[in-house]
């Protein structure tokens, strides 16, 4: 097989070329109907959930400590200054140290920088502060 170099008006052939064109459009039509009849994944995460406990030992309510983070960084302990870490810190060591631990509730402020929040959440983790949440996280929205 040979083939012709030159135009087709100067050997008087006909040139064939394959338009392409639709055969793209109907590979193109065929990939959005494979794609659209794949069945979507569900991924499921498995959560260890704690059991509600039926029988409560005791109907009162605890004890909830305030710690708010002011958009400087100044961290309040129930509405009074924490002057430092240190202070912070035996907050934090008195109430890990009772058998029923406090709930205590975080309130950053909106402006506050991350890492404030982060190491009062570090302090709290290194000492054994088993109930601390965050509260008031609608003024993120």
């Amino acid at each position: 097989m040979s083939m012709a170099v030159g135009s087709a008006s100067e050997s008087g052939d006909v040139v064939p070329d394959m338009n392409t064109t639709p055969l793209i459009d109907v590979m193109l039509v065929l990939l959005v109907m494979i794609i659209m009849s794949i069945p979507i994944q569900t991924h499921a995460v498995k959560l260890d959930m704690p059991r509600p406990n039926n029988n409560p030992q005791n109907n009162q309510p605890r004890e909830v400590v305030d710690l708010e983070i002011d958009f400087d960084g100044t961290v309040l302990w129930n509405g009074n200054v924490v002057t430092g870490e240190r202070q912070l810190a035996s907050y934090f060591e008195n109430v890990s140290a009772q058998p029923d631990q406090p709930e205590i509730h975080l309130r950053p402020n909106r402006l506050v920088k991350y890492n404030a929040v982060a190491r009062v959440l570090a302090i709290a983790q290194r000492l054994g502060v088993k109930r601390l949440g965050f509260v008031g996280n609608e003024q993120f929205l």
